[in-house]
Protein backbone atom coordinates (compact mmCIF):
# COMPACT_ATOMS: atom_id res chain seq x y z
CA UNK A 1 0.00 0.00 0.00
CA UNK A 2 1.28 3.40 -0.85
CA UNK A 3 1.82 5.71 1.93
CA UNK A 4 0.06 9.05 2.02
CA UNK A 5 3.29 11.06 2.33
CA UNK A 6 4.59 9.46 -0.80
CA UNK A 7 1.46 10.47 -2.66
CA UNK A 8 1.80 14.02 -1.48
CA UNK A 9 5.37 14.19 -2.63
CA UNK A 10 4.42 12.81 -6.02
CA UNK A 11 1.57 15.28 -6.36
CA UNK A 12 3.80 18.14 -5.48
CA UNK A 13 6.37 17.02 -7.99
CA UNK A 14 3.76 16.71 -10.69
CA UNK A 15 2.34 20.12 -9.85
CA UNK A 16 5.76 21.66 -9.92
CA UNK A 17 6.47 20.10 -13.28
CA UNK A 18 3.18 21.31 -14.63
CA UNK A 19 3.87 24.76 -13.32
CA UNK A 20 7.25 24.78 -15.04
CA UNK A 21 5.66 23.62 -18.26
CA UNK A 22 2.93 26.21 -18.11
CA UNK A 23 5.39 28.93 -17.15
CA UNK A 24 7.61 28.08 -20.11
CA UNK A 25 4.63 28.16 -22.45
CA UNK A 26 3.55 31.50 -21.13
CA UNK A 27 7.05 32.84 -21.54
CA UNK A 28 7.22 31.62 -25.10
CA UNK A 29 3.86 33.13 -25.96
CA UNK A 30 4.92 36.45 -24.49
CA UNK A 31 8.08 36.39 -26.55
CA UNK A 32 6.11 35.55 -29.67
CA UNK A 33 3.68 38.39 -29.01
CA UNK A 34 6.57 40.76 -28.48
CA UNK A 35 8.17 39.60 -31.72
CA UNK A 36 4.89 40.03 -33.54
CA UNK A 37 4.51 43.53 -32.15
CA UNK A 38 7.99 44.36 -33.38
CA UNK A 39 7.19 42.98 -36.82
CA UNK A 40 3.94 44.92 -36.94
CA UNK A 41 5.79 48.09 -35.99
CA UNK A 42 8.37 47.41 -38.68
CA UNK A 43 5.66 46.83 -41.24
CA UNK A 44 3.93 50.01 -40.18
CA UNK A 45 7.21 51.92 -40.57
CA UNK A 46 7.75 50.45 -44.05
CA UNK A 47 4.16 51.27 -44.91
CA UNK A 48 4.63 54.84 -43.78
CA UNK A 49 7.78 55.11 -45.88
CA UNK A 50 5.96 53.64 -48.87
CA UNK A 51 3.11 56.05 -48.38
CA UNK A 52 5.55 58.93 -48.27
CA UNK A 53 7.22 57.74 -51.45
CA UNK A 54 3.86 57.37 -53.15
CA UNK A 55 2.92 60.85 -52.03
CA UNK A 56 6.19 62.26 -53.37
CA UNK A 57 5.75 60.37 -56.65
CA UNK A 58 2.17 61.60 -56.92
CA UNK A 59 3.26 65.15 -56.27
CA UNK A 60 6.06 64.85 -58.82
CA UNK A 61 3.72 63.36 -61.41
CA UNK A 62 1.15 66.07 -60.75
CA UNK A 63 3.81 68.78 -61.03
CA UNK A 64 5.12 67.21 -64.24
CA UNK A 65 1.64 67.12 -65.76
CA UNK A 66 1.03 70.73 -64.75
CA UNK A 67 4.43 71.70 -66.20
CA UNK A 68 3.57 69.85 -69.42
CA UNK A 69 0.21 71.59 -69.71
CA UNK A 70 1.31 75.08 -68.74
CA UNK A 71 4.83 75.31 -70.10
CA UNK A 72 5.91 72.63 -72.54
CA UNK A 73 2.80 72.32 -74.70
CA UNK A 74 2.28 76.10 -75.14
CA UNK A 75 5.98 76.50 -75.96
CA UNK A 76 5.78 73.71 -78.53
CA UNK A 77 2.69 75.34 -80.07
CA UNK A 78 4.48 78.70 -80.26
CA UNK A 79 7.61 77.11 -81.67
CA UNK A 80 5.60 75.69 -84.57
CA UNK A 81 5.15 79.25 -85.83
CA UNK A 82 8.33 80.78 -84.37
CA UNK A 83 11.25 78.34 -84.55
CA UNK A 84 13.50 80.53 -82.37
CA UNK A 85 11.32 79.91 -79.26
CA UNK A 86 13.01 77.67 -76.68
CA UNK A 87 10.95 74.74 -75.38
CA UNK A 88 11.62 73.71 -71.73
CA UNK A 89 12.35 70.10 -70.96
CA UNK A 90 10.97 67.91 -68.18
CA UNK A 91 10.55 69.49 -64.76
CA UNK A 92 12.46 66.61 -63.10
CA UNK A 93 15.53 65.63 -65.14
CA UNK A 94 15.64 62.26 -63.39
CA UNK A 95 12.55 61.26 -65.41
CA UNK A 96 14.64 61.08 -68.56
CA UNK A 97 14.83 57.50 -69.75
CA UNK A 98 12.01 56.31 -67.51
CA UNK A 99 8.60 55.09 -68.58
CA UNK A 100 7.03 58.23 -67.19
CA UNK A 101 9.41 60.45 -69.16
CA UNK A 102 8.78 58.45 -72.34
CA UNK A 103 5.06 58.78 -71.78
CA UNK A 104 5.35 62.55 -71.44
CA UNK A 105 7.42 62.77 -74.62
CA UNK A 106 4.88 60.68 -76.52
CA UNK A 107 2.15 63.07 -75.41
CA UNK A 108 4.11 66.02 -76.83
CA UNK A 109 4.86 64.17 -80.07
CA UNK A 110 1.23 63.22 -80.56
CA UNK A 111 0.12 66.76 -79.90
CA UNK A 112 2.62 68.15 -82.43
CA UNK A 113 1.48 65.68 -85.09
CA UNK A 114 -2.15 66.63 -84.54
CA UNK A 115 -1.27 70.33 -84.65
CA UNK A 116 0.65 69.89 -87.89
CA UNK A 117 -2.26 68.13 -89.55
CA UNK A 118 -4.69 70.79 -88.36
CA UNK A 119 -2.41 73.60 -89.54
CA UNK A 120 -2.16 72.02 -92.97
CA UNK A 121 -5.93 71.66 -93.17
CA UNK A 122 -6.50 75.27 -92.12
CA UNK A 123 -3.74 76.49 -94.46
CA UNK A 124 -5.24 74.59 -97.40
CA UNK A 125 -8.63 76.16 -96.72
CA UNK A 126 -7.06 79.62 -96.49
CA UNK A 127 -5.16 79.10 -99.76
CA UNK A 128 -8.32 78.00 -101.53
CA UNK A 129 -10.17 81.07 -100.33
CA UNK A 130 -7.35 83.40 -101.35
CA UNK A 131 -7.07 81.77 -104.77
CA UNK A 132 -10.74 82.46 -105.44
CA UNK A 133 -10.47 86.04 -104.23
CA UNK A 134 -7.30 86.84 -106.15
CA UNK A 135 -8.74 85.30 -109.32
CA UNK A 136 -11.62 87.77 -109.24
CA UNK A 137 -9.30 90.66 -108.38
CA UNK A 138 -6.91 89.79 -111.20
CA UNK A 139 -9.73 89.58 -113.71
CA UNK A 140 -10.97 93.03 -112.73
CA UNK A 141 -7.48 94.51 -112.86
CA UNK A 142 -6.85 93.03 -116.31
CA UNK A 143 -10.09 94.58 -117.54
CA UNK A 144 -9.07 97.93 -116.09
CA UNK A 145 -5.66 97.56 -117.74
CA UNK A 146 -7.27 97.03 -121.14
CA UNK A 147 -9.44 100.12 -120.67
CA UNK A 148 -6.44 102.25 -119.71
CA UNK A 149 -4.39 101.01 -122.66
CA UNK A 150 -7.26 101.80 -124.98
CA UNK A 151 -7.51 105.32 -123.62
CA UNK A 152 -3.76 105.77 -123.97
CA UNK A 153 -3.92 104.89 -127.65
CA UNK A 154 -7.00 106.99 -128.30
CA UNK A 155 -5.94 110.31 -126.75
CA UNK A 156 -2.64 112.10 -127.32
CA UNK A 157 -3.07 115.02 -124.96
CA UNK A 158 0.14 115.20 -122.85
CA UNK A 159 -1.61 115.95 -119.58
CA UNK A 160 -4.13 113.17 -120.10
CA UNK A 161 -1.38 110.79 -121.23
CA UNK A 162 0.58 111.50 -118.08
CA UNK A 163 -2.46 110.85 -115.90
CA UNK A 164 -3.29 107.65 -117.76
CA UNK A 165 0.29 106.49 -117.43
CA UNK A 166 0.23 107.08 -113.66
CA UNK A 167 -3.06 105.19 -113.35
CA UNK A 168 -1.76 102.34 -115.48
CA UNK A 169 1.37 102.04 -113.37
CA UNK A 170 -0.63 102.06 -110.15
CA UNK A 171 -2.91 99.40 -111.58
CA UNK A 172 0.21 97.40 -112.44
CA UNK A 173 1.26 97.55 -108.77
CA UNK A 174 -2.07 96.13 -107.62
CA UNK A 175 -1.96 93.48 -110.31
CA UNK A 176 1.53 92.40 -109.25
CA UNK A 177 0.51 92.06 -105.61
CA UNK A 178 -2.57 90.04 -106.52
CA UNK A 179 -0.49 87.87 -108.84
CA UNK A 180 2.12 87.17 -106.15
CA UNK A 181 -0.60 86.24 -103.63
CA UNK A 182 -2.16 83.89 -106.16
CA UNK A 183 1.19 82.22 -106.88
CA UNK A 184 1.86 81.69 -103.17
CA UNK A 185 -1.55 80.03 -102.86
CA UNK A 186 -0.73 77.58 -105.64
CA UNK A 187 -2.47 79.29 -108.56
CA UNK A 188 -1.08 79.61 -112.08
CA UNK A 189 0.96 82.68 -112.94
CA UNK A 190 -2.02 84.18 -114.73
CA UNK A 191 -0.56 84.97 -118.16
CA UNK A 192 0.50 82.85 -121.13
CA UNK A 193 2.98 84.69 -123.34
CA UNK A 194 4.76 83.81 -126.54
CA UNK A 195 8.50 83.38 -126.75
CA UNK A 196 10.14 86.67 -125.78
CA UNK A 197 13.58 88.16 -125.52
CA UNK A 198 15.02 87.54 -122.06
CA UNK A 199 15.94 91.19 -121.72
CA UNK A 200 12.29 92.08 -122.37
CA UNK A 201 11.20 89.81 -119.51
CA UNK A 202 13.69 91.53 -117.20
CA UNK A 203 12.63 95.05 -118.18
CA UNK A 204 9.01 93.95 -117.99
CA UNK A 205 9.53 92.95 -114.36
CA UNK A 206 11.33 96.25 -113.76
CA UNK A 207 8.43 98.28 -115.14
CA UNK A 208 6.07 96.88 -112.50
CA UNK A 209 7.87 98.56 -109.60
CA UNK A 210 7.88 101.90 -107.85
CA UNK A 211 11.32 103.38 -108.34
CA UNK A 212 11.98 101.44 -111.53
CA UNK A 213 14.14 104.35 -112.76
CA UNK A 214 16.78 103.40 -110.15
CA UNK A 215 17.41 100.06 -111.88
CA UNK A 216 20.25 99.89 -114.38
CA UNK A 217 20.18 96.83 -116.66
CA UNK A 218 23.39 95.76 -118.42
CA UNK A 219 22.78 93.28 -121.20
CA UNK A 220 25.81 91.09 -121.99
CA UNK A 221 23.90 88.38 -123.83
CA UNK A 222 24.00 87.42 -127.46
CA UNK A 223 21.33 89.17 -129.48
CA UNK A 224 18.24 87.04 -129.81
CA UNK A 225 18.62 85.21 -126.46
CA UNK A 226 15.03 84.44 -125.55
CA UNK A 227 12.82 82.46 -123.17
CA UNK A 228 10.41 79.69 -124.05
CA UNK A 229 6.81 80.73 -123.74
CA UNK A 230 5.98 79.14 -120.38
CA UNK A 231 9.07 80.65 -118.70
CA UNK A 232 8.52 84.30 -119.68
CA UNK A 233 6.04 85.28 -116.97
CA UNK A 234 7.74 83.31 -114.12
CA UNK A 235 11.07 84.99 -114.90
CA UNK A 236 9.39 88.41 -114.99
CA UNK A 237 7.72 87.77 -111.62
CA UNK A 238 10.94 86.55 -109.97
CA UNK A 239 12.94 89.50 -111.30
CA UNK A 240 10.23 91.92 -110.14
CA UNK A 241 10.24 90.50 -106.59
CA UNK A 242 14.03 90.46 -106.33
CA UNK A 243 14.19 94.03 -107.60
CA UNK A 244 11.42 95.07 -105.23
CA UNK A 245 13.44 93.77 -102.26
CA UNK A 246 16.54 95.54 -103.55
CA UNK A 247 14.70 98.84 -103.98
CA UNK A 248 12.93 98.66 -100.62
CA UNK A 249 16.06 97.90 -98.61
CA UNK A 250 18.39 100.43 -100.22
CA UNK A 251 18.61 104.21 -100.08
CA UNK A 252 16.50 106.12 -102.65
CA UNK A 253 19.61 107.88 -103.96
CA UNK A 254 21.36 104.60 -104.88
CA UNK A 255 21.00 102.43 -107.95
CA UNK A 256 20.38 98.71 -108.37
CA UNK A 257 22.62 97.02 -110.93
CA UNK A 258 21.31 94.13 -113.04
CA UNK A 259 23.69 92.13 -115.23
CA UNK A 260 22.56 89.57 -117.81
CA UNK A 261 25.36 87.16 -118.63
CA UNK A 262 25.79 83.78 -120.28
CA UNK A 263 26.68 80.91 -117.91
CA UNK A 264 27.69 77.34 -118.56
CA UNK A 265 24.28 75.92 -117.63
CA UNK A 266 22.17 78.79 -118.98
CA UNK A 267 21.84 82.53 -118.36
CA UNK A 268 22.37 84.33 -115.06
CA UNK A 269 20.50 87.46 -113.96
CA UNK A 270 22.58 89.07 -111.19
CA UNK A 271 21.03 91.81 -109.05
CA UNK A 272 23.24 93.89 -106.74
CA UNK A 273 22.03 96.59 -104.38
CA UNK A 274 23.81 98.92 -101.99
CA UNK A 275 21.36 98.44 -99.14
CA UNK A 276 21.61 97.35 -95.53
CA UNK A 277 22.33 93.71 -96.30
CA UNK A 278 21.15 90.72 -94.28
CA UNK A 279 22.35 88.98 -91.14
CA UNK A 280 23.34 85.33 -91.31
CA UNK A 281 20.04 84.06 -89.90
CA UNK A 282 18.04 86.32 -92.23
CA UNK A 283 20.08 85.12 -95.20
CA UNK A 284 19.51 81.48 -94.23
CA UNK A 285 15.76 82.08 -93.90
CA UNK A 286 15.60 83.88 -97.26
CA UNK A 287 17.60 81.16 -98.97
CA UNK A 288 15.27 78.49 -97.58
CA UNK A 289 12.25 80.42 -98.84
CA UNK A 290 13.52 80.98 -102.39
CA UNK A 291 14.78 77.40 -102.72
CA UNK A 292 11.21 76.11 -102.64
CA UNK A 293 12.19 72.67 -101.36
CA UNK A 294 10.25 72.76 -98.08
CA UNK A 295 6.50 73.38 -97.90
CA UNK A 296 5.67 76.83 -96.60
CA UNK A 297 2.51 77.67 -94.67
CA UNK A 298 0.80 81.04 -94.83
CA UNK A 299 1.17 81.40 -91.06
CA UNK A 300 4.96 81.35 -91.50
CA UNK A 301 4.97 84.49 -93.66
CA UNK A 302 4.45 86.96 -90.81
CA UNK A 303 1.79 89.57 -90.13
CA UNK A 304 1.32 91.19 -92.57
CA UNK A 305 2.50 88.29 -94.72
CA UNK A 306 5.69 88.80 -96.74
CA UNK A 307 4.89 86.84 -99.87
CA UNK A 308 7.65 87.87 -102.27
CA UNK A 309 10.23 85.24 -101.31
CA UNK A 310 7.53 82.59 -100.94
CA UNK A 311 6.30 83.31 -104.47
CA UNK A 312 9.87 82.97 -105.76
CA UNK A 313 10.14 79.60 -104.04
CA UNK A 314 6.92 78.39 -105.64
CA UNK A 315 8.09 79.42 -109.11
CA UNK A 316 11.61 78.00 -108.77
CA UNK A 317 10.15 74.63 -107.83
CA UNK A 318 7.48 74.62 -110.55
CA UNK A 319 9.65 75.82 -113.46
CA UNK A 320 13.07 74.37 -112.56
CA UNK A 321 14.68 77.74 -111.88
CA UNK A 322 17.17 78.56 -109.14
CA UNK A 323 17.82 81.66 -107.04
CA UNK A 324 20.89 82.12 -104.84
CA UNK A 325 21.18 84.69 -102.04
CA UNK A 326 24.27 83.33 -100.30
CA UNK A 327 26.75 85.93 -101.58
CA UNK A 328 26.76 89.54 -100.34
CA UNK A 329 26.84 92.33 -102.87
CA UNK A 330 30.18 94.06 -103.50
CA UNK A 331 28.33 97.31 -102.76
CA UNK A 332 27.53 96.21 -99.20
CA UNK A 333 23.98 95.06 -99.81
CA UNK A 334 22.52 91.80 -101.11
CA UNK A 335 23.37 89.92 -104.29
CA UNK A 336 20.63 87.80 -105.84
CA UNK A 337 21.43 85.50 -108.75
CA UNK A 338 18.68 83.97 -110.88
CA UNK A 339 19.85 81.09 -113.08
CA UNK A 340 17.71 80.30 -116.13
CA UNK A 341 18.78 76.89 -117.36
CA UNK A 342 19.39 76.02 -120.98
CA UNK A 343 16.20 74.04 -121.48
CA UNK A 344 14.19 77.21 -120.76
CA UNK A 345 16.08 79.28 -123.33
CA UNK A 346 15.27 79.85 -126.96
CA UNK A 347 16.40 82.09 -129.82
CA UNK A 348 14.54 84.81 -131.70
CA UNK A 349 15.84 86.41 -134.86
CA UNK A 350 16.46 90.01 -133.71
CA UNK A 351 16.00 91.32 -137.24
CA UNK A 352 12.52 89.86 -137.55
CA UNK A 353 11.45 90.45 -133.94
CA UNK A 354 13.69 93.01 -132.27
CA UNK A 355 13.45 93.54 -128.51
CA UNK A 356 11.50 96.44 -127.09
CA UNK A 357 12.78 99.90 -127.81
CA UNK A 358 13.27 100.55 -124.08
CA UNK A 359 15.36 97.39 -123.57
CA UNK A 360 19.11 97.94 -123.23
CA UNK A 361 21.14 96.88 -126.23
CA UNK A 362 23.57 94.02 -125.97
CA UNK A 363 27.21 94.84 -125.33
CA UNK A 364 28.28 91.87 -127.44
CA UNK A 365 29.31 92.59 -130.99
CA UNK A 366 27.30 90.67 -133.54
CA UNK A 367 29.27 88.10 -135.51
CA UNK A 368 30.12 89.35 -139.02
CA UNK A 369 27.76 88.01 -141.61
CA UNK A 370 29.18 85.60 -144.18
CA UNK A 371 29.68 87.18 -147.61
CA UNK A 372 27.04 86.21 -150.14
CA UNK A 373 27.96 83.37 -152.45
CA UNK A 374 28.08 84.64 -156.05
CA UNK A 375 25.85 82.73 -158.44
CA UNK A 376 27.48 80.20 -160.73
CA UNK A 377 28.09 81.47 -164.28
CA UNK A 378 25.42 80.58 -166.77
CA UNK A 379 26.45 77.84 -169.21
CA UNK A 380 27.02 78.83 -172.79
CA UNK A 381 23.99 78.19 -174.95
CA UNK A 382 24.51 75.94 -177.93
CA UNK A 383 22.58 76.56 -181.18
CA UNK A 384 20.14 73.90 -182.13
CA UNK A 385 17.48 73.46 -184.76
CA UNK A 386 14.83 72.22 -182.36
CA UNK A 387 14.30 73.43 -178.80
CA UNK A 388 15.38 70.98 -176.13
CA UNK A 389 12.59 69.69 -173.91
CA UNK A 390 12.40 71.50 -170.58
CA UNK A 391 12.74 69.15 -167.67
CA UNK A 392 9.94 69.50 -165.09
CA UNK A 393 11.13 70.48 -161.62
CA UNK A 394 9.46 71.84 -158.54
CA UNK A 395 12.22 74.41 -158.06
CA UNK A 396 11.56 77.83 -159.54
CA UNK A 397 13.28 78.60 -162.84
CA UNK A 398 14.42 82.08 -163.74
CA UNK A 399 15.00 83.36 -167.26
CA UNK A 400 16.86 86.28 -168.70
CA UNK A 401 14.65 89.18 -169.66
CA UNK A 402 16.74 89.94 -172.74
CA UNK A 403 15.07 89.10 -176.10
CA UNK A 404 16.22 86.07 -178.04
CA UNK A 405 19.01 86.73 -180.53
CA UNK A 406 18.44 86.55 -184.22
CA UNK A 407 18.56 83.17 -185.82
CA UNK A 408 17.77 79.86 -184.30
CA UNK A 409 19.75 80.42 -181.11
CA UNK A 410 17.78 79.49 -178.02
CA UNK A 411 17.33 81.97 -175.19
CA UNK A 412 19.88 81.58 -172.42
CA UNK A 413 18.57 79.85 -169.35
CA UNK A 414 20.13 80.20 -165.95
CA UNK A 415 20.70 77.28 -163.66
CA UNK A 416 17.81 76.05 -161.62
CA UNK A 417 17.87 77.36 -158.08
CA UNK A 418 15.70 75.99 -155.30
CA UNK A 419 13.72 78.33 -153.12
CA UNK A 420 15.87 77.50 -150.10
CA UNK A 421 18.96 78.69 -151.97
CA UNK A 422 17.44 82.00 -153.09
CA UNK A 423 18.50 85.05 -151.05
CA UNK A 424 15.73 86.77 -149.15
CA UNK A 425 14.36 89.59 -151.29
CA UNK A 426 12.93 92.67 -149.70
CA UNK A 427 9.98 93.91 -151.75
CA UNK A 428 10.26 97.45 -152.91
CA UNK A 429 7.88 99.99 -151.53
CA UNK A 430 7.04 101.09 -155.06
CA UNK A 431 6.37 97.59 -156.29
CA UNK A 432 2.65 97.00 -156.81
CA UNK A 433 2.95 93.46 -155.49
CA UNK A 434 4.68 94.49 -152.27
CA UNK A 435 1.98 94.67 -149.62
CA UNK A 436 2.92 96.70 -146.52
CA UNK A 437 3.53 94.52 -143.48
CA UNK A 438 1.28 95.25 -140.50
CA UNK A 439 3.12 96.78 -137.56
CA UNK A 440 3.90 94.28 -134.76
CA UNK A 441 1.54 94.26 -131.80
CA UNK A 442 2.79 96.32 -128.89
CA UNK A 443 3.48 94.42 -125.71
CA UNK A 444 2.51 95.91 -122.33
CA UNK A 445 6.18 96.61 -121.64
CA UNK A 446 6.58 98.45 -124.98
CA UNK A 447 3.47 100.51 -124.32
CA UNK A 448 4.73 101.40 -120.83
CA UNK A 449 8.14 102.34 -122.25
CA UNK A 450 6.55 104.51 -124.95
CA UNK A 451 4.39 106.28 -122.41
CA UNK A 452 7.39 106.76 -120.15
CA UNK A 453 9.31 108.33 -123.02
CA UNK A 454 6.34 110.55 -123.77
CA UNK A 455 6.12 111.57 -120.14
CA UNK A 456 9.84 112.35 -119.96
CA UNK A 457 9.72 114.38 -123.19
CA UNK A 458 6.71 116.32 -121.99
CA UNK A 459 8.39 117.11 -118.68
CA UNK A 460 11.58 118.21 -120.46
CA UNK A 461 9.63 120.46 -122.83
CA UNK A 462 7.74 122.01 -119.93
CA UNK A 463 10.97 122.63 -118.05
CA UNK A 464 12.47 124.34 -121.12
CA UNK A 465 9.34 126.46 -121.58
CA UNK A 466 9.32 127.51 -117.96
CA UNK A 467 13.00 128.38 -118.14
CA UNK A 468 12.44 130.56 -121.19
CA UNK A 469 9.44 132.26 -119.62
CA UNK A 470 11.31 132.98 -116.38
CA UNK A 471 14.49 134.16 -118.08
CA UNK A 472 15.09 137.73 -116.81
CA UNK A 473 16.77 138.60 -120.08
Amino acid sequence: MIEIPDLAVGGLAAGTLSAFVLGGGLLRSRRQRARQREEIATLRAHLDIARQEVDRATQAFTAEVVHLAKRRIPAEATRAAHPHVQVPGALHPELAGTELGAGMDSVVAGLLAAMAQERKRVDAAARAGMRGATREIQAGLYRLQDVLRGLQQRYDDPDLAQTLFALDHENEQSLRRAQVAAVVCGAWVGLAREESHLVDAVTGGQSRLVGYHRVQVHNHLEEGTALVSHAVEPVAIIVAELLDNALRHSSPDTTVAVNLERAHHGVSVTIDDAGVGMASDERAYAQRMVAGRDPILLSELGDPPRMGLAAIGQLTRQFDLSVDLSTPSPYGGVRAVLLVKNHLLSHIDPTERPPAASAPRSTRQAAPAAPPVPPAPAPEARPARTPAPVARDTAPITHDSTPAPEGDELPRRRRRVRADDLPAQTPSAHSPSAAPEPPPARTPEEAAAALGALQSGTAAARSATDAEGNDPR
